[in-house]
């Protein structure tokens, strides 16, 4: 067991021997937020040309305004300094592109075990589903109308970003 996160736990020290943000105050620098998918092709940061400490990220699967992201969306604009919101679903999301049965029967099948009551919250359209996130998080009475919000698409291929509400 100790030695089952060494390789990271070394990644670690070494990070750690040039940190740079040691005292940050923690607020978004850039004013930003972004709801996106916990997807590991998406790079949030660098895809905007923004760096550590200009945004605040909150991720989930398919990269949906939750109950626990419009939290997060909420603290960052009343005292993190956020004032753009990005919500920003991707190409070829898992979410996106299988059925609900489809992923339980998956995670059933790698689990050994009955995955039926697993609620998985997947998307039919994402367009769709983006604009009702958009709609959300613009029409939520603690984010002030001077919030700016917009839904983007994010292709994981080409790394474009497309505004679609």
């Amino acid at each position: 067991m100790a030695d089952d996160f060494e390789d990271l736990l070394a990644a670690n020290r070494d990070y750690a021997a040039n940190f740079a943000l040691s005292g940050f105050d923690g607020i978004a620098h850039a004013g930003v937020a972004i709801v996106t998918c916990m997807d590991s092709r998406i790079d949030p940061l660098n895809m905007l040309g923004l760096k550590a400490g200009d945004a605040k990220i909150f991720r989930n699967p398919g990269g949906r305004v939750t109950v626990a992201a419009m939290e997060a969306l909420v603290l960052g604009v009343h005292l993190l300094n956020v004032n753009r919101i990005l919500v920003v679903p991707h190409t070829r999301c898992a979410v996106a592109s299988n059925s609900e049965a489809e992923l339980k029967s998956r995670i059933a099948e790698s689990a050994g075990q009955d995955a039926s009551w697993l609620p998985l919250h997947v998307i039919d359209d994402q367009v769709r589903a983006l604009a009702e996130d958009v709609q959300k998080v613009r029409s939520h009475p603690l984010i002030p109308d001077t919030t700016l919000v917009g839904g983007f698409l994010y292709d994981v291929d080409s790394g474009l970003l497309s505004q679609k509400v």
